[in-house]
């Protein structure tokens, strides 16, 4: 037996947390380890000790295994527990542990090795029988070998890096004259996501459903499976919504998955927790074909957590010490169906680009409880009030989870809890979460891997409601106080009342909320009667509002009672959320917009990034359409484009950092030029 007093957490955000509050509950001592960017992040304030890694950037911080080793010497640790990302998966880490004598809380790095590698993970685990999807996989494969190969695989094919996970790199590629192209940009986004080019190519199966099954296997040769998750909810290879139990396999089918799960862990001589990940076709669940295999904990583990009742995280560090598992295969049992959304910093509405700014108020849903495995609601999350979310790292800030005793009740509990989430000062997925659920696929379980991405074509943002609107208008307001009318942001005037307007924008339609006061306002309360005007359609209630004890506003329209948050950012805009969701409020001043014809040829960044190439040449004359400059945020490349036909100057280089709305290009259209 290994002892293991106190654990290193070398991760940051909400799993550094989940992963904390078990080690407590263990009566393990925990150390974090954080960037400049996390001085104050709750796994900091979580941790008994933390140790500063250095800057933001990750190779300079989360990503230095000479510094975190250090920070585990330096604090006496044990034991250290990766998390998942980062250094969760990285061979030369665990090898850098074990020649410090510091457990790693994780598999051998010889199965990181072999698994880590999606083309010798195939091999292993065809030798030991386990199903695999036709394609071409083999060391050095160039881009000319994979063209040549793809007719004979058949379209459409799945383009899959090597090294990694999380869904970089990957592109489904439908025609055969498309197929270069996107090899090289999978190469690119595979090189820098995982310094590591190499690919291969799989038959993409049709109406594909993505199952995965969690496997625990001891030192003692004990290898045992608790169950599936059903991850087909995602976008571009990116999880959203993930639940447990699959309601597409029967217990046969579940029972075989779960074996062939168990023979791929055997494959490598696996220990620990590890994710063994499957496609399966909607049509023909019986057949099922090994993807990979994650050697971590993954994000979506609290669903298998909340059917089965174990604590991954605590399972993970008793194995870690060489306990022996203390139950089987018969004891492992599924009870009621989990549901998990990941919240994530990102604007559906505009083409899920990633956003960032300070959360300036965030409240969870009644009864929720991060700490306790076993819950009907539960938040595991990386942020608190105050927090600042930039572009350094993953957009993901929290996970709602949701246990139900049949899937029905789950999907009504997860929105429920996404209903009552109070996330302000960042535009977030909340919405859109809201939205897959209420779509009839979802509620009947008819999904596939492309469902979401068929969603996001008819999504749009939704329209506030007026009471919303109202809110924004008149929770902001200074009312002063009874004696004191100067004071009032309303001002005063002898006779009647003075009119309060308001004129608002949300997602570039324009709003006007007239408020016709019916007494003289005092800080307790304003009543009016109130008109809403948006594009040409008016509603009118009468109206009044009074702060509440928790920061939050009390509108009574007409009698009904409804709870508004509002705040104000540092850039004056506002944000108002309630159950029906949450907007951002700007007031506008006039009644016309800029004249913008002047810049109809920049090429703007639309979120802040690294600018990683640089495919358009300063001087060119160039084609509305070609790409000019591609940055990368939050590891997704985006690449931005010509807007009109003229002569490109490009103002950035390849390592660039740029803010959100920074010039990056100009193209001069023909006229421009002539003038």
């Amino acid at each position: 037996m290994k002892t293991i007093r106190k654990v290193l957490v070398a991760n940051r955000g909400e799993i550094a947390v989940r992963v904390i509050d078990t080690l407590d509950a263990m009566g393990i001592e925990s150390v974090a380890v954080y960037s400049d960017a996390d001085v104050d992040a709750p796994h900091v304030l979580a941790a008994g000790e933390a140790v500063r890694l250095g800057p933001a950037q990750a190779s300079l911080s989360y990503l230095d295994i000479e510094k975190v080793i250090a920070a585990a010497k330096a604090t006496g640790a044990d034991a250290v527990h990766p998390g998942y990302g980062f250094l969760s998966e990285n061979q030369a880490f665990a090898a850098a542990l074990a020649d410090a004598d510091i457990v790693f809380v994780g598999p051998p790095q010889e199965s990181i090795a072999t698994m880590g590698d999606k083309i010798t993970a195939r091999a292993a685990v065809t030798a030991r029988g386990v199903p695999v999807v036709p394609g071409l996989s083999r060391p050095g494969l160039t881009d000319e070998d994979l063209v040549a190969a793809a007719p004979d695989i058949g379209f459409p094919v799945l383009i899959k890096p090597s090294a990694g996970g999380g869904g970089k790199g990957m592109h489904r590629v439908d025609d055969l004259a498309e197929l270069p192209e996107a090899l090289a940009t999978a190469r690119r986004e595979a090189s820098a996501a995982f310094g590591d080019d190499s690919l291969f190519l799989e038959h993409f199966v049709l109406t594909p459903r993505h199952i995965e099954v969690q496997v625990l296997a001891d030192t003692h040769g004990n290898v045992v499976h608790l169950g599936e998750r059903e991850c087909s909810l995602q976008r571009r290879h990116q999880k959203v919504i993930e639940e447990a139990p699959s309601a597409l396999l029967d217990e046969a089918t579940r029972a075989r998955i779960g074996q062939a799960a168990c023979d791929a862990a055997r494959s490598v001589g696996y220990t620990g927790a590890g994710t063994v990940e499957f496609i399966v076709s909607a049509v023909a669940p019986e057949d099922f074909f090994f993807m990979e295999m994650n050697t971590r904990l993954q994000v979506e583990h609290p669903v298998t957590e909340l059917v089965t009742g174990l604590d991954l995280v605590e399972q993970q560090v008793r194995i870690a010490r060489g306990e022996e598992l203390a139950f089987g295969q018969d004891d492992v049992t599924l009870a009621g169906h989990a549901m998990e959304a990941r919240v994530y910093a990102e604007d559906p509405a505009a083409g899920f680009l990633p956003t960032g700014g300070e959360i300036t108020d965030l409240v969870w849903p009644a009864g929720s409880d991060r700490a306790t495995p076993t819950r009907s609601v539960r938040i595991d999350a990386g942020v608190h009030a105050g927090s600042v979310v930039g572009s350094d790292y993953d957009p993901m800030l929290a996970k709602v989870i949701v246990h139900g005793a049949d899937r029905d009740e789950a999907v009504y509990r997860l929105d429920e809890a996404l209903a009552q989430t109070r996330l302000i000062g960042v535009v977030t997925n909340i919405d859109f979460c809201r939205h897959v659920l209420a779509q009839p696929a979802v509620q009947s379980a008819d999904l596939d891997t492309e469902l979401l991405d068929r969603l996001v074509v008819d999504y749009t943002a939704p329209i506030p409601p007026p009471e919303a609107l109202t809110a924004a208008a008149l929770g902001v307001l200074d009312l002063g106080t009874p004696d004191d009318l100067w004071s009032s942001a309303l001002g005063f005037r002898i006779g009647a009342p003075s009119p309060y307007v308001s004129r608002l924008s949300v997602d570039g339609n324009h709003h006007t909320v007239t408020a016709a006061l019916r007494s003289a306002p005092d800080a307790r309360s304003l009543d009016a009667d109130v008109t809403v005007s948006s594009d040409g359609q008016s509603w009118s209630a009468h109206v009044v509002v009074a702060p509440r004890p928790d920061g939050s506003i009390g509108l009574s329209a007409d009698g009904v009672q409804q709870r508004w948050t509002v705040r104000a950012d540092v850039d004056g805009r506002r944000w108002v959320a309630g159950n029906a969701g949450t907007w951002q409020v700007t007031p506008l001043k006039s009644l016309t917009d800029a004249d913008a014809d002047d810049a109809v040829g920049d090429v703007v960044s639309p979120m802040p990034g690294t600018v990683v190439a640089v495919p358009g040449v300063d001087g060119d004359t160039v084609q509305a359409g070609a790409p000019l400059v591609v940055v990368e945020a939050m590891k997704m490349e985006h690449t931005l484009r010509a807007p009109v036909d003229g002569v490109a100057t490009v103002s950035v280089r390849v390592g660039d950092k740029v803010a959100a709305a920074a010039l990056l290009a100009h193209v001069a259209a023909a006229d421009e030029n002539s003038n």
